[in-house]
């Protein structure tokens, strides 16, 4: 008689997500947890194991024993740089730092290396992508030499961790994480384990030290961050570097920051001698004379936009020609194509702006992407200036939300807004309903508030401002 197989004994198949680590007893094309397509791969079940009680390395401490002098930042000199991280560098904060290829990555970092090496610091560049004879160069263009700034190539992560045995550094910068390797984890560099390991590895090694890490991460096709989700999960800081290939405008933003806000958002310069701050970006934003030009162009519309809790003014240009063609074109530079339409549709039956016979192209000026409800009224009357061929009120912003029945809906931080705009020497201002009772106005500024698009329209190209 044969004795019957347990079912216990035979190992179940299991799959993991390689995104967030979500297990299932099947396989599926899209992660339960993440919601990520075509990350669930076969894996063997893991056994469960139970951890017992063990010495600790570090008493618990009563949290008002607790020393806060060892999370104090430290600024590195780059004034935009600290602004996104919150004051500076904390000892062994670990920054992921993430941008399209040549967005100006390196470039910031050893701009930031050379600050800190000139002012006594210890710094280890690690680059995995050039010589150390390239980023040598790099450096004496950018005028960040130092004599306590080491550069080393590697890509194993042990000979870097020997790197960090021999030099002792503050401040560490791995470029990039994706390129460095361990021997003690199948496949090549750059795969979801192997950074992984990598990232776990320079984590505990900077915590442990109290080294201030900066990690250069790639990003995919769609601009997310190259890699396993979790590696978001593990640092301090991740940072986003933003701005177009062609345009020297870059944007740096914190989407993460356990040490400052997440609403700050640092404007940079670059250009053929390096990456420099701009203190007052919106300058760039402008057409030549901006408040101060003597004719106004028919098509554009200056707007004030906030990039977190930085007001920038930036301009809306607007073309409107008759179209020859069945279906008129429409095209967008630094805006929303699908919003842009919206608001096309919402001026040709609420403002009676005849626009379907046309073609319509509206950009943004120096390159800047605008994506803020607010620079809505603004485009609309950009839009509408052009197809009357008539120029807008010198010397006059607009901003505001508009909805679909035509009506301009408030918006959020307009102190902020008419301040920006006054001191750049704008003189009036065309704002949603209560936006006048909104906090202390800014003096030589005049508020003109509409209720609808049709009355924005009417008084933008008339003398009645």
């Amino acid at each position: 008689m044969s004795t019957p197989t347990s079912r216990k004994s035979a190992p179940k198949a299991a799959y993991r997500c390689a995104e967030c680590g979500w297990t299932t007893t099947k396989w599926v094309g899209r992660c339960g947890e993440c919601q990520a397509w075509g990350t669930v791969e076969d894996a063997a079940a893991v056994p469960v194991r139970t951890t017992v009680a063990g010495p600790v390395t570090t008493a618990a401490l009563p949290i008002l024993e607790v020393d806060a002098q060892l999370a104090q930042a430290r600024p590195t000199g780059v004034s935009e740089f600290d602004r996104v991280l919150g004051g500076g560098l904390v000892p062994g904060v670990v920054v992921l730092v993430a941008g399209e290829p040549g967005i100006g990555k390196s470039t910031l970092l050893l701009d930031v290396c050379g600050r800190e090496g000139r002012a006594g610091r210890r710094v280890l560049y690690v680059t995995g992508e050039e010589s150390a004879a390239q980023v040598r160069l790099r450096g004496e263009r950018i005028e960040a030499l130092a004599r306590t700034l080491y550069l080393a190539a590697e890509t194993d992560l042990a000979a870097v961790l020997g790197h960090i045995d021999q030099v002792q550094p503050d401040l560490l910068v791995i470029d990039s994480v994706q390129t460095i390797g361990s021997a003690q984890v199948d496949g090549a560099a750059g795969n979801v384990a192997q950074v992984r390991e990598v990232a776990a590895a320079l984590i505990a090694v900077a915590k442990a030290r109290g080294i201030a890490t900066l990690l250069v991460g790639h990003v995919t096709k769609d601009g997310s961050i190259a890699g396993p989700r979790v590696l978001e999960h593990l640092v301090d800081v991740v940072i986003q570097f933003e701005g177009e290939r062609h345009s020297r405008l870059r944007l740096v933003r914190a989407v993460k920051n356990r040490y400052g806000p997440t609403d700050e958002v640092g404007c940079f310069d670059l250009s053929d001698v390096g990456i420099t701050g701009l203190a007052d970006p919106s300058g760039l934003f402008l057409s030549s004379g901006g408040a101060d030009a003597h004719e106004q162009v028919p098509g554009t519309c200056v707007t004030v936009t906030l990039e977190g809790r930085r007001p920038l003014l930036a301009e809306v240009q607007a073309l409107v020609a008759p179209s020859v063609l069945p279906s008129p074109r429409r095209a967008t530079s630094g805006l929303d194509g699908s919003r842009v339409s919206m608001l096309m549709a919402v001026l040709e039956r609420r403002a009676r702006v005849t626009l379907r016979n046309a073609d319509i192209y509206v950009s943004t000026v120096g390159g800047v992407r605008v994506s803020e409800p607010a620079t809505d009224l603004a485009v609309a009357l950009a839009v509408a200036g052009a197809a009357n061929d008539r120029a807008l009120v010198p010397r006059t912003v607009a901003f505001g939300e508009v909805g679909l029945a035509g009506e301009i809906r408030p918006v959020s931080g307009v102190p902020r807004r008419l301040s920006e705009a006054a001191r750049l020497g704008f003189t009036a201002a065309i704002v949603p309903p209560g936006s006048a009772g909104n906090g202390a106005l800014p003096d030589g500024l005049r508020i003109i508030e509409v209720p609808d698009l049709a009355t924005a329209v009417r008084l933008a190209m008339t003398r009645s401002v």
